[in-house]
């Protein structure tokens, strides 16, 4: 009875199918016809998505061109299906009656096989469409924070015309603000320019003031329709050749040259917003900046769902899924020790993911002392940058879960930007203190970077006082600080020993803010004559007078260097290290 009962588990109603396909040549070959068809489709439907990723749809609506592509493979293989079975049941195929030995009917069993054929058919398309549409959701959640820092920016630096205040309008508060007077509030509100400045302002704990009111029914409607806009300018000019190459970039070229509206927007989110400009990334550069990193949850779902059908599948035929899962256990058992390691790192990567231990592009220290960049993070490996570009670490991804790591770049919106100096015993302390006050207050807003944003936190943005929008340097600042910071640290044996500090943005961002300052602070010093000693120990025997006449001499050869060379980033916001 064993026997019989192992037998009828191994083998369920796969020996009936066998039978049923052996006899009859007609049914053989509507069965062969069905599969070349099948795979007929399949190379139509690969022509077929080639065509979609060259059009227009596929850049501008990516998750509905996404959607038809998946939707029209199984939509013809489940009509070929249909109608062979149609056909075989309203032939004379069966007409005759074949011996086989079970209880099903030779037309149950076809139908049965086909209706197999129809269920893998729709649980492929199933699994594919299922995460379109969770993705589709994603983006959508992220297209409305991306409309939370339109508003909170006032609007972005590529809008066409102030598009902030044709769909809202700033409603001044109702009583004078604390920090500004009374009379001066009035007036204020009694002018245009008053207003804009009024709007403008923030309190010493970085807060606006006033309220804003809709102009329109949904604003966030509209902000959508300008941003497609947007993007409708940026791939006319890709396919134009109105671009930084010059020549026309070409949909659906491989390497990628063009990016989808949805990759468009995660570029922008990168880049504080800044417009793209076409033709500005190398072809190829939104895939590669993807090679490495594991699958997301809905990119592995399709596979779970499938496979989840063709179990399905297998128990409707009569196979017993406990036979199946115990063949395979001493294989799954011997796969998950040799993959031991592997899966330590990719579950190590998912902490680090959810937790958001860091990310790339936060500066961190190792427990070993490698201070550098995180550059990418994979299920294997994890590389970090030396800042200098002078050498890559790679780390097993399983080891940075236990480790000691120093995150400079992680929910730390202040960094000090220290600078030492000494001076002579000749110069009044306090005056030196009030001079390094003012080289600290010209460094908050003097140094600013590239896109002329300030690289010092500050209460208060500088812009503001010039009717201009905010860099964000008073941004997310939620404590009282004072600064610049100036501290008489020590008798030296040479010198009077002060420090001076302020708070920049960024781990990155004191390194050149340090630099600047040390400029600022030099020609200060010459300016009030506030002198750095030699060495009170040396024995200088000089004249510094007739040194200084000397020194001057090349004065002229010294300021070719510079016309000719430049001073490369220093005092001209060009970069941050």
């Amino acid at each position: 009875m064993g026997v019989e009962e192992n037998s009828e588990i191994s083998i369920g109603e796969f020996e009936t199918v066998s039978q049923l396909l052996t006899s009859s040549e007609s049914l053989q070959f509507a069965f062969i016809l069905m599969i070349v068809g099948i795979i007929a489709i399949a190379i139509a439907y690969s022509k077929f998505s080639g065509i979609v990723k060259s059009r227009k749809i596929f850049y501008t609506r990516p998750h509905l061109s996404r959607f038809i592509r998946r939707a029209v493979l199984p939509f013809f293989a489940i009509a070929l299906i249909t109608s062979t079975n149609a056909y075989i049941q309203t032939s004379a195929i069966f007409e005759q009656e074949i011996a086989i030995e079970g209880e099903s009917s030779p037309e149950a069993t076809f139908a049965k096989i086909l209706n197999t054929f129809n269920i893998l058919v729709i649980g492929y398309t199933i699994s594919h469409l299922i995460p379109i549409a969770l993705i589709k959701r994603e983006k959508s959640n992220l297209e409305k924070e991306d409309f939370d820092n339109w508003f909170d920016y006032r609007g972005f630096s590529d809008d066409d015309g102030d598009l902030f205040h044709k769909l809202y309008k700033w409603m001044p508060p109702k009583v004078t603000v604390d920090e500004i007077p009374e009379e001066e509030f009035t007036k204020h509100l009694e002018t245009q320019e008053g207003l804009q400045f009024l709007e403008q302002f923030r309190t010493t704990k970085g807060n606006p003031i006033g309220s804003y009111e809709k102009l329109v029914k949904d604003p966030f409607e509209e902000w959508k329709k300008s941003e497609r806009a947007k993007y409708q300018k940026y791939y006319n000019n890709c396919i134009t050749g109105n671009n930084q190459s010059g020549r026309k970039l070409k949909p659906g070229a491989k390497p990628d040259e063009i990016f989808p509206i949805d990759i468009w927007r995660e570029e922008k989110r990168s880049h504080s917003f800044e417009p793209l400009i076409p033709s500005s990334r190398p072809p190829g550069y939104a895939r590669k900046k993807r090679e490495g990193l594991p699958k997301s949850a809905k990119q592995v779902l399709p596979v779970g769902i499938f496979v989840a059908t063709i179990l399905g599948v297998i128990a409707w035929w009569g196979v017993d899924l406990f036979v199946l899962a115990t063949a395979t256990g001493g294989f799954s058992i011997g796969l998950g020790l040799a993959l031991q390691e592997t899966m330590q790192n990719y579950f190590a990567y998912l902490v680090i993911r959810k937790d958001k231990i860091f990310q790339e592009g936060d500066r961190v220290q190792l427990d070993t002392g490698y201070n550098g960049y995180v550059h990418k993070i994979t299920p294997r490996v994890t590389y970090v940058r030396d800042a200098l570009h002078e050498s890559i670490a790679v780390i097993p991804t399983r080891h940075l879960v236990t480790a000691q790591i120093v995150n400079y770049t992680k929910e730390n919106k202040l960094v000090p930007a220290v600078v030492k100096v000494g001076v002579s015993y000749l110069n009044n302390p306090q005056q030196v203190a009030s001079i390094l006050v003012k080289v600290g207050k010209r460094g908050m807003k003097e140094i600013v970077n590239v896109k002329g944003q300030h690289l010092v936190r500050q209460n208060r943005c500088p812009y503001l006082d010039k009717n201009k929008p905010s860099c964000g340097c008073d941004k997310d600042l939620h404590v009282d600080i004072s600064q610049p910071v100036v501290r008489f640290s020590d008798f030296n044996d040479s010198s009077l020993d002060f420090t001076m500090w302020v708070y920049v943005k960024n781990y990155g961002a004191q390194f050149k803010t340090k630099t600047d300052l040390r400029m600022i602070m030099y020609e200060e010093f010459k300016r009030y004559d506030i002198r750095i000693p030699w060495p009170i120990r040396t024995v200088y025997q000089g004249d510094e007078k007739k040194e200084y006449e000397e020194i001057s001499q090349k004065d002229p050869d010294r300021e070719q260097v510079i016309d000719k060379y430049g001073l490369g980033d220093i005092g001209r916001g060009e970069g941050e290290e």
